[in-house]
């Protein structure tokens, strides 16, 4: 039996938490699912799974393989796909993960531009909180491409997008006279919880400035901080490409401005489609 389908049975059995499940979901008996399991943990030189009672749990040697395995599996999957578009037998598709801000400010854009160029072209989008999140996503094969804040020691191929700016966004009536953050140190912020990625933007940007904010309410959803700012419950750090042309609240750019590089990245050499994508991305003014 090949690796790969040995890695769909570890995935399986992963995701079912069960031998028992995941031989019936592979439809396959669990005798003969378990002897490729240890047929794989022969190859890899160690157990991957603990076998409990009532759960199986990954070792630490099957931590450091699923997200490889799971990388292998959509790539075959990819491929398989691609083979089938270049005979004709079904229409392209693209997969993108990127992280909430982006999806909200960068990329409406570029995909409607998209669908304007490559209409046979079906996009599925996934969203991430933040950079690790997207990253492990990434590694774990679940999109052909990730748009996002660059990612710290990625090992495939990564391009530069820009840098995205951000602004501080008040009520319409707020009388600040300035955009420098210190000028804002006492007051109460519209800050992000804890897994929004901008919260630590926020945070960094505030330190530099010699203080930290005090959250006056926390947004679990991004696009809710410059709405929750316009109505006055206080300032918030959005990126500019965020706000609509008509938006009611007041906006000020930053004194020093305060940015955060973008960029695109693949696991491996991109296929033509999303290397087309990219260069789409590359076209567009953050």
């Amino acid at each position: 039996m090949s690796t790969l389908r040995r890695f769909e049975y570890l995935a399986a059995v992963v995701d079912e938490g069960s031998f028992t499940r995941a031989a019936e979901r592979l439809h396959v008996t669990q005798p003969a699912l378990s002897h490729q399991i240890r047929a794989l943990e022969q190859d890899a030189g160690g157990a991957l799974l603990e076998r409990l009672p009532r759960a199986v749990r990954l070792t630490a040697m099957g931590r450091a393989m699923l997200p490889h395995a799971r990388a292998a599996l959509a790539d075959a999957e990819r491929a398989v796909c691609a083979a089938r578009q270049a005979a004709g037998l079904e229409a392209a598709d693209l997969r993108v993960a990127t992280v909430y801000s982006v999806s909200l400010g960068v990329l409406p854009p570029v995909l409607h531009e998209w669908s304007r160029r490559y209409p046979g072209v079906a996009i599925t989008l996934f969203e991430h909180r933040h950079t690790g999140e997207l990253r492990e996503a990434m590694l774990a094969g679940q999109a052909d491409l990730a748009v996002g804040p660059r990612p710290p020691d990625w090992e495939g191929p990564v391009r530069t997008l820009g840098e995205e700016e951000f602004v501080l966004v008040l009520a319409a009536d707020d009388s600040a006279a300035s955009g420098r953050l210190e000028d804002f140190a006492e007051r109460g912020w519209v800050h992000y919880a804890p897994e929004n990625g901008l919260a630590e933007v926020l945070d960094q940007a505030c330190a530099a400035a010699g203080f930290r904010p005090r959250a006056a309410i926390r947004a679990a959803q991004t696009a809710a901080a410059p709405l929750l700012a316009a109505a006055g419950l206080g300032p918030a750090l959005v990126p500019s490409n965020l706000l609509p042309a008509a938006f009611e609240g007041r906006v000020l750019r930053l004194d020093p401005p305060v940015r955060r590089e973008l960029a695109v990245y693949t696991r491996g050499t991109p296929d033509p489609v999303s290397a087309a994508f990219a260069d789409l991305l590359a076209e567009a003014e953050l």
